[in-house]
């Protein structure tokens, strides 16, 4: 498993909710672990791995290299929006990239843990933020879709780059094609899909 890059069309996929926790989703996560503490990140969500599903892993203190730090969010739902800040923001899908982007101050986060347990708390400063771009992801927004004019000018040379570097290695085969990704994406969705319900999505409050 390895964190995908700009274009990938897992990063503009909807991610489905979880159904079960199974097997199959806690190496999922346990892989999402190796690959966040690898690549030093703050959040990292399952489609950056090419999994269609909403779950992210948050570790707002980069200084923190214990496993057991790393928060697990499966279905989030985000409310409660209060104020704005703009700070500088990148991410493990487009690497070298960063730029300002304003979120919210803090928001409230209804979501599971692992083992089902239901979250229920209000984030703040870098937590809060982390948590607005790894949901973002869930629901196939990119924090290049959250920038000003300008920051996207900006960035239009990395984002050429990127493109490239993506079709480059697609026609040398190291990636499949975009059509076979999205088939895949869509299997995925419905394995979760057919499986007995046990987690909820928590509604907005």
């Amino acid at each position: 498993m390895e964190i995908v890059h700009y274009p990938h069309p897992a990063l503009r996929f909807p991610a489905c909710p979880v159904r079960r926790v199974d097997e199959n989703i806690r190496q999922l996560v346990h892989e999402m672990t190796r690959l966040l503490l690898e690549h030093h990140g703050l959040g990292l969500a399952a489609p950056q791995v090419g999994y269609p599903y909403q779950i992210f892993l948050m570790r707002p203190d980069r200084a923190q290299e214990d496993p057991g730090n790393i928060q697990v969010i499966v279905n989030p739902v985000l409310s409660e929006f209060r104020g704005s800040a703009e700070e500088d923001e990148g991410c493990l899908s487009f690497p070298g990239l960063y730029q300002k982007i304003r979120r919210a101050k803090t928001v409230h986060l209804r979501a599971f843990d692992l083992e089902g347990r239901e979250i229920a708390r209000t984030l703040s400063g870098l937590e809060a933020r982390v948590a607005q771009h790894e949901t973002d992801h869930l629901h196939g927004i990119l924090f290049i879709d959250r920038m000003t004019e300008a920051a996207r000018l900006a960035s239009r040379d990395a984002l050429d780059d990127l493109t490239r570097r993506y079709r480059d290695a697609q026609r040398r085969g190291k990636i499949p094609r975009d059509e076979v990704i999205i088939e895949r994406l869509k299997e995925l969705v419905s394995q979760q899909g057919a499986v007995t319900a046990s987690l909820a999505t928590p509604q907005a409050v």
